[in-house]
């Protein structure tokens, strides 16, 4: 793997192939992804980015949706990508959703795991949303601190520690005001109206026991996207791509490789 500690993205990458940039949730950066990058890397260009203000990369000068779109589309043109397929987990999801709906000819597919429509599905309130995410901040302290419980909490499984600790790691390279940004920006994301927009092909992947984003979450996604398979991943949590790295990186691969097979789109993928 080979990290590019880029200005104004920084990522990690690894392997040839079509491209497929790998978005992380609220608390990872691109160290979350590594199962996913060793395990698909015979076969694609896996590439893992901080998403802007997490890790190395620059902030934005407000994070929104619509900006952090942008700044992924600015990525591809660093790259020299045409196009990429997208997975996102949770936030990446969203963020995933907006590039698509944003910069359509630079989507080939979606991945999305464990994420959502639209924020709040259960009624849950931005403010209490926030408030509960802010907590440990707003306490003093940092997200390195209050990693581990926070993972342990959304996972259906305690994590193998090697594994763990991997994680924890990930989300401590978050500084709080990433992670403040990112809390206040994540409320406001809602594509119900513009699903069916979407003219690529999607796989949704769902932990069978995601309590952050049920099932129901994922059905309501799949259902309102026009080229959508959705898998649901028995015993497993919010955190699919590290709790069931098997399972998740050959539902990914197989899916990749169709769409790749089906489109015979080889534009955008330059050589290293």
């Amino acid at each position: 793997m080979i990290d590019q500690d880029r200005h104004p993205i920084a990522w990690r990458e690894a392997g040839e192939g079509p491209p497929v940039i790998f978005l992380h949730g609220l608390g990872g950066t691109r160290t979350a992804w590594d199962l996913q990058l060793r395990g698909l890397a015979d076969r694609f260009r896996c590439i893992a980015w901080d998403m802007p203000g997490y890790g190395a990369s620059a902030p934005l000068a407000e994070l929104t949706f619509p900006a952090t779109a942008d700044s992924l589309a600015g990525l591809l043109d660093t790259l020299g990508l045409e196009s990429a397929h997208l997975v996102g987990l949770s936030f990446g999801g969203m963020h995933a959703l907006h590039t698509a709906i944003r910069h359509p000819g630079r989507v080939r597919s979606l991945v999305l795991a464990d994420t959502s429509p639209a924020f709040g599905l259960d009624g849950t309130t931005a403010q209490n949303w926030q408030a509960a995410r802010l907590a440990p901040l707003d306490a003093g302290l940092k997200p390195a601190e209050f990693a581990g419980r926070t993972l342990d909490a959304i996972c259906a499984q305690a994590l193998e520690p090697t594994l763990r600790s991997r994680l924890v790691e990930s989300f401590g390279r978050i500084s709080p005001a990433a992670f403040r940004a990112a809390v206040e920006c994540l409320p406001a994301h809602d594509v119900r109206g513009e699903l069916a927009d979407i003219g690529c092909p999607v796989l949704v992947i769902v932990g069978e026991a995601d309590r952050e984003t049920p099932v129901a979450y994922a059905e309501a996604l799949a259902g309102g996207l026009t080229h959508s398979t959705l898998e649901v991943l028995e015993g497993v949590g919010h955190l699919s791509p590290a709790e069931a790295p098997e399972r998740f990186n050959r539902l990914v691969g197989e899916f990749l490789s169709g769409v790749e097979a089906r489109t015979g789109q080889n534009e955008g993928v330059s050589s290293k």
